[in-house]
């Protein structure tokens, strides 16, 4: 078929069956083609009297010309008596989870997590995974064993499932270097355990009392102002608790009120702010020296831990089983009451996924079943007469 290029793999379609189109130029290297239409570059080769198949990488991952290379130096090596195939195998079986893990950190984990998400990674391969799987080849784990593990940790499904999709990555990443035949990720077809999400809502009434007591707190100077103002910036926002701790004030434009986040869980985000976070920010002072709004005791330093003030301001107020997190809950499930749409609650929240905001969209059930009462009400009335006046009382 000529010479492979990116245009003439595109051009090539699927069939009932796979085939492989060969290269004109270089012997042996062609890509296959399977009838789902997955195409990967492959080189053909005998070593001795057997007939062997290579698979270089899928096309979208590696490019024709560096098949091409890959190709031309199994080549050359073959000349020389070495077989590829067997040598990429014996390499496969001195890897270990624990080499590959070290790997997985330093190409991955290292240049593409945010710090958050590292630390959350690293946690899990120290305390879960390695003990599990740690020195086993990774050419030897199966599904069977990918599944114990899970199995294993049933009773914190949150966790579980964190290290599932860890593993999933790391196994998939072993593929692409080479260290696993593609297609043979372990954790392929293993269930995910089903994790209950938590929704705790303050109360009016108990967001008073939060008030009352950061009111308490602050005016008999038992915390950190900057500890107090970052949980009011909290309740007003409906931020994450990461980007109110690391908010600079680089970031702060009080004459628009918005705070430009060049970061956070989604990107770049703008948070638009209401009266009471913009007369928050304006009390809090600015200390020379330090770009943090949320400021620690450490010159120059911010905030590191909020949990101190809030596990001594719920104890207080009587709210023991109130998390941090619950004050973004509760923004949200304000904004429902005031009869904000799921699209515009999403924007205020920073959510990419429509599938997040639906969390809360029961909430959203209520004014619409008092309005379908209502109005069904009305219409009783005016088809039923009085009979149907009597029933709206009555009801």
């Amino acid at each position: 078929m000529g010479k492979l290029t990116k245009r003439t793999i595109e051009a090539l379609a699927p069939r009932e069956i796979d085939y492989i189109a060969w290269d004109n130029d270089v012997p042996g290297f062609g890509v296959r083609v399977m009838p789902s239409g997955r195409k990967s570059f492959v080189l053909q080769y005998r070593a001795g009297r057997q007939s062997r198949r290579m698979v270089l990488g899928y096309v979208n991952v590696v490019t024709p010309e560096q098949a091409r290379a890959m190709v031309i130096q199994h080549l050359a090596a073959l000349r020389q008596g070495v077989d590829p195939l067997a040598e990429r195998d014996a390499g496969r079986d001195a890897v270990t989870v624990k080499d590959l893990a070290a790997r997985f950190d330093a190409e991955h984990i290292a240049v593409h997590l945010k710090p958050s998400t590292q630390k959350e990674y690293r946690r899990s391969l120290k305390k879960f995974i390695l003990p599990f799987f740690g020195n086993r080849p990774i050419a030897e784990v199966t599904r069977e064993e990918v599944a114990r593990f899970h199995h294993k940790y049933r009773h914190v499904p949150y966790q579980a499932n964190r290290c599932l999709e860890i593993l999933s990555k790391m196994f998939n990443l072993a593929e692409l270097w080479g260290l696993r035949p593609d297609g043979s990720n372990p954790r392929k077809h293993i269930r995910k355990y089903r994790e209950e999400k938590r929704e705790r809502f303050l109360s009016a009434a108990e967001l008073r009392r939060v008030g009352q007591v950061l009111d308490e707190m602050e005016a008999e100077a038992l915390e950190i102002p900057s500890a107090i103002a970052a949980v009011r910036l909290l309740i007003f926002t409906g931020c994450r608790l990461n980007e109110i701790m690391t908010l600079k004030w680089s970031y702060v434009d009080l004459d628009a009120g918005v705070l430009n986040l060049p970061d956070s869980k989604t990107g770049a985000k703008t948070v638009y702010l209401g009266k009471p976070a913009i007369d928050t920010l304006r009390r809090l002072p600015r200390l020379p020296r330090n770009p943090w709004v949320i400021y620690g005791i450490k010159p120059g330093g911010r905030l590191i831990d909020l949990q101190p003030c809030w596990q001594r301001l719920r104890a207080r107020a009587g709210l023991k089983d109130a998390r941090i997190h619950d004050l973004r809950q509760t923004f949200a499930s304000a904004a429902v009451a005031a009869g904000q749409g799921l699209p515009m609650i999403g924007k205020l929240l920073g959510h990419t996924q429509v599938a997040t905001t639906a969390r809360y969209a029961h909430l959203a059930a209520d004014p619409v079943k008092a309005a379908a009462e209502q109005v069904a009400t009305v219409i009783a009335m005016a088809v039923l007469g009085e009979q149907g006046e009597r029933a709206a009382v009555n009801g």
